[in-house]
């Protein structure tokens, strides 16, 4: 069973299904899609070198613009404890430069919550929460308390410095396409990254 069916449990089944079949992922299934941001925004200039650091870590890039190309693709891995894991990968295209904003989750059973290591290798963690809009079947996605990671070790970070994300997806019937909308915010600056746009499916495994 994908972690995102257990972490969601029945409110799963309200989901479009559309994106249910997008997040059942299984060592069968794995998904890719592609699509384009038509806006990556965020962040005033004097964040930028931190954000051009990030690209070294795949998670977080100083390019901003319109219709940016997307590819997504989202991996089903098993961990050396034999935890399920699911990698993803998200690539935006500005011109000849790729850039990243990768991941890795698993499930904490125990709470229901999702576990997000950003970065490869990983330079923040976040728990993640998942709620279901039963009314469009749509689903929103909000990052909780964070911590710094370090090697081994994980530092939990004054919220000050934290950057927490808000993820809205949705599947637009009429363009048959999927839809998301993303949104980093700190609560000193305010938003620091985010884009929006659609994508498709463009094969399954």
């Amino acid at each position: 069973m994908s972690i995102y069916k257990k972490a969601l449990g029945e409110h799963f089944y309200q989901l479009h299904p559309m994106l249910q079949k997008r997040y059942t992922f299984s060592k069968q299934h794995d998904f890719f899609g592609t699509g384009v941001m038509k806006k990556i925004s965020g962040g005033p200039r004097w964040l930028y070198p931190i954000f051009y650091l990030g690209t070294k870590a795949k998670l977080l890039f100083p390019e901003r613009g319109t219709n940016i190309p997307f590819q997504i693709r989202n991996t089903f891995r098993c961990g050396v404890d034999g935890k399920e894991q699911v990698h993803w990968q998200r690539m935006f295209s500005f011109g000849h430069k790729t850039r990243y904003f990768n991941a890795l989750m698993t499930l904490d059973e125990k709470r229901h919550i999702i576990e997000d290591y950003l970065g490869e290798p990983a330079l923040l963690y976040s728990d993640l929460a998942f709620q279901v809009n039963g009314d469009d079947g749509s689903m929103t996605i909000q990052s909780l308390n964070q911590r710094m990671v370090l090697g081994r070790k994980e530092l939990p970070l004054p919220r000050f410095f934290q950057g927490l994300a808000t993820v809205t997806e949705r599947y637009l019937e009429d363009r048959e396409s999927f839809y998301i909308h993303v949104t980093v915010k700190n609560p000193i600056i305010g938003t620091v990254f985010s884009y929006e746009g659609e994508f498709t499916s463009e094969s399954e495994s």
